[in-house]
């Protein structure tokens, strides 16, 4: 049977100019820039920021307008996005101020449906429910003396009869809690959330101001110990965020919370959207962690995944009603074969209410400051990405392999989103490199603030796999750290946190491999392999930090070369923590060369906390010299000089910079704070000759050592 997919559609005529139904973010730099060229309101507006997508006027104007469309009719129908976006106030399972409790959920292919729990017996007769014209079905359980009849953390599930006799258990599809006893089954059970007021976490804390350079920790709460087990929401609050705020970062993003049964997902096999992961704790405790953050000037961003579905039926959202095509797209257009999951359907009007409303959610429940959508790729492309390479072609963006659907999605969450929260963060993880993406729907745009860099880590390991260091082309680096679309923003990484899982390798890992293991103490000999792994991993960082983009990330522990990959309990490794964990406490060891790595790590997030680069316009290059290795560039104010030459120091070297003045060093990869060899005096004064060099202006005369960097500041800036 057909699910019902809410009110008929009006399709509007795509020749027709119509009057755009969002108010365009004024705030957006593009948007004030362009203000007096009278910005098309037909979504064509990119073109005059890039004449290079003229050809695909037409499937610009049609994306546009069919946003346009799907507001209008939510607007009609539903009382607007504000409103439509607030499902989960009426969906799920709700409290009443008198004690009663309501339950709603859509599942239109089922003939009769019922709620049970632990509170009836799991007695179907007890609380049927009934059912509107659009498949939607209600229950009201009354009050039991004034409380209510569903005992707070009991268990629930609705029960529902198909067409063909069959009876089937689910657990709610909006459900906010589910647990896990593995000595039973390691399937989940719903549980109705609904502790007394004196328990409930009441936020302390206003969100804080979102950051005009966004340096963010990548971080999943169950590794974050050095302890052999899952972490806590309370340890990760208690112990991780003053780390995280030591290190010089204004936001955290948290991996995994949305939940998963599989602990080895990583958390991308999602169960229950609405439900915070119970293996860390409870949501109240989830709360506090978020309100914490915020009194500690951290915007707290959420990994969220709907791009896919677990296909898990029993604890998950698959085949809810019985059928293929309840959420998902039936058939093989519903799965992806490569993650094994479901994947949503985004052209139906209830589907739109769900993923729309678990946004709202996790803002309003949680006090979340924005979302890293995940595989996003996925979501823009009829192929997912699988099997395909981006050549930056633009007719691989515009033609019959996008996803418009997808796209339309996402575009409808970003304006939803920027519109209600003027200050929410939303970040695309995106190969592909689509155009306009970073842009706002009034241009023509999918609306998202910040794309990752996903060239850039790929780089890197291509770098250490495959090249000698007397052959890193630093052309080829420069341009792969620039390479960006005008005036959209980027998150620059050196590498992401799939490189931390086993079977891959980090960063230091290539750097250093088993000698990690033996030479990492201050005791023991500073080998030639530790001191090219330290140094090239300050080197690497530093420069994606200063060319990468408008944002930098580290994932938990890469900071400081954490020696060991990540590896979550699994049937493979006899199900041990072992490699679950995160060891932090090695930078606490004043006689381990982690403490190095880490505290450089902090030297660079607090120096540009005080010049702000990432948030200046890019970067002017004045220097490419592939046979002595060195690349210099300005940024913000500062001179950035890199000696990537693995045998060469260079003593008396002019650099170009354009404004004159007395340089001092700000930061120093050789820096002995940082584990290096101290080569540098910091007090030094660069004096600059009035004497064009490089197209810059005038020069500086300085020391550079083999696998160095520097950066200076003029002195008045100190």
């Amino acid at each position: 049977m057909s699910h019902v997919e809410g009110p008929p559609l009006r399709f509007l005529d795509l020749d027709t100019p119509q009057l755009p139904f969002f108010s365009p973010h004024l705030s957006h730099p593009l948007i004030s820039i362009m203000s007096s060229e009278n910005i098309p309101t037909d979504g064509t507006g990119v073109i005059g920021l890039d004449p290079w997508l003229e050809p695909h006027r037409d499937v610009l104007k049609s994306r546009y307008q069919l946003v346009e469309k799907w507001a209008k009719d939510i607007n009609d129908h539903e009382g607007g996005l504000d409103k439509f976006s607030k499902g989960y106030e009426t969906f799920g399972l709700h409290a009443q101020p008198n004690g009663d409790v309501t339950y709603r959920e859509w599942a239109p292919n089922a003939k009769e449906a019922s709620l049970v729990g632990d509170y009836n017996n799991w007695d179907p007769s007890v609380n049927p429910m009934t059912r509107d014209s659009f498949g939607v079905w209600n229950v009201t359980v009354p009050a039991k003396d004034g409380a209510a009849a569903i005992p707070h953390d009991s268990k629930i599930k609705i029960t529902m009869v198909l067409p063909s006799g069959e009876r089937i258990y689910r657990l709610p599809a909006w459900i906010k809690r589910v647990v896990q006893d593995l000595k039973v089954s390691p399937a989940y059970d719903a549980v109705f959330w609904n502790p007394p007021a004196e328990e409930v976490y009441k936020f302390q804390h206003s969100r804080p101001k979102k950051p005009a350079s966004l340096r963010i920790y990548e971080a999943h709460v169950g590794i974050s110990s050095p302890e052999t087990k899952v972490a806590t929401y309370k340890e990760f609050t208690k112990n991780m965020l003053p780390r995280i705020k030591y290190l010089g970062y204004n936001a955290i993003q948290l991996m995994a919370i949305m939940e998963h049964a599989y602990y080895a997902s990583f958390g991308y096999q999602v169960n229950n959207f609405f439900a915070a992961s119970s293996r860390y704790g409870s949501p109240e405790d989830l709360k506090e962690l978020v309100d914490t953050a915020h009194s500690l000037g951290l915007v707290v961003l959420l990994d969220v995944v709907h791009s896919h579905a677990s296909k898990n039926v029993i604890d998950g959202i698959n085949e809810f009603d019985g059928t293929d095509h309840l959420y998902f797209h039936g058939g093989a257009k519903g799965r992806h074969e490569l993650w094994d999951s479901r994947l949503f359907n985004y052209g139906n009007h209830e589907v739109l209410r769900f993923l729309l409303s678990n946004l709202r959610f996790w803002m309003e429940e949680y006090q979340f400051d924005g979302y890293r959508f995940d595989g996003v790729t996925s979501m823009l492309y009829t192929h997912h990405g699988i099997g395909t390479g981006f050549s930056g072609g633009y007719h691989e963006y515009f033609g019959p392999a996008v996803d418009e659907e997808g796209v339309t999605y996402l575009t409808l969450a970003n304006e939803m989103l920027h519109n209600i929260y003027p200050d929410v963060i939303t970040v695309a993880e995106d190969v592909s490199g689509m155009p306009a993406l970073c842009l706002p729907h009034a241009l023509g745009g999918v609306g998202f603030d910040y794309r990752l860099a996903m060239a850039v880590p790929d780089m890197y390991i291509k770098l250490l796999k495959e090249s000698q260091d007397s052959d890193w082309d630093m052309g080829n680096l420069s341009f792969t750290l620039v390479n960006r679309r005008h005036g959209e923003k980027t998150i620059a990484y050196a590498e992401s946190h799939d490189q931390a899982l086993v079977g891959d390798k980090t960063l230091m890992m290539w750097l250093c491999d088993k000698e990690m293991y033996t030479h990492m103490s201050t005791l023991t000999e500073f080998t030639p392999v530790i001191e090219r792994g330290m140094a090239l991993h300050k080197m690497i960082r530093l420069i994606t930090h200063g060319l990468g983009g408008e944002g930098y990330l580290n994932f938990e522990g890469n900071e400081f070369g954490h020696p060991e990959w990540l590896d979550f309990p699994r049937e493979g490794n006899n199900n041990s923590f072992w490699y679950a964990r995160r060891q932090l406490n090695l930078t606490d060891d004043s006689l381990l060369r982690y403490k190095f790595l880490n505290e450089f790590d902090r030297g660079m997030q607090l120096t540009e906390e005080k010049y702000g680069w990432l948030s200046s316009p890019q970067a002017y290059i004045s220097l490419k010299n592939e046979s002595d290795k060195v690349l210099v560039f300005e940024r913000a104010g500062l001179l950035w000089i890199f000696n990537f030459n693995p045998t060469q120091s260079f003593t008396d070297y002019r650099v170009g910079v354009d404004v004159a003045g007395t340089y001092r060093i700000v930061l120093d990869t050789d820096d002995t704070a940082f584990g290096g060899l101290g080569r540098n005096v910091k007090e030094t004064r660069f004096f600059t000759t009035d004497l064009e060099w490089n197209g810059r202006s005038n020069f500086v005369q300085v020391y550079i050592p083999t696998r160095t960097a520097l950066v200076l500041a003029l002195e008045n800036t100190l």
